[in-house]
């Protein structure tokens, strides 16, 4: 979960845990690609509005990483203009905030191949 709001990492966190999903936060682009050249990760949630390194920077970084884990954006940016930005940086979703728990869980099993 890629957010500057420790609140919404919080709250998100919980929402996969209680789903039975493990989570690791960043506060920033520039923290999630430091944190994705050491780790593996299944999923990516990433907010478009931070601070150093907006959401859109990160996924094209992280794009460019070869990395093939599915994004998805989670933002209050509710525009076409926006959606389209995020979808041509590479994410593979666009959801906006706030969204319901069953509905983010499903969009992400979905996305795992995962059946609910």
């Amino acid at each position: 979960m890629v957010d500057d709001s420790p609140v919404v990492r919080s709250f998100h966190a919980n929402i996969l845990r209680i789903s039975g999903f493990a989570s690791d936060g960043a506060r920033d682009g520039v923290e999630a690609l430091e944190k994705a050249l050491t780790r593996h990760y299944h999923l990516i949630l990433c907010d478009i509005n931070m601070p150093n390194m907006d959401g859109l920077t990160f996924i094209r970084r992280y794009r460019e990483m070869e990395e093939t884990a599915p994004v998805i954006i989670l933002t209050t940016q509710e525009d076409a203009v926006h959606r389209e930005k995020g979808y041509l940086a590479g994410a593979n979703l666009y959801l906006v905030k706030p969204v319901k728990p069953n509905h983010l869980i499903s969009h992400i099993q979905l996305l795992l191949g995962l059946t609910p």
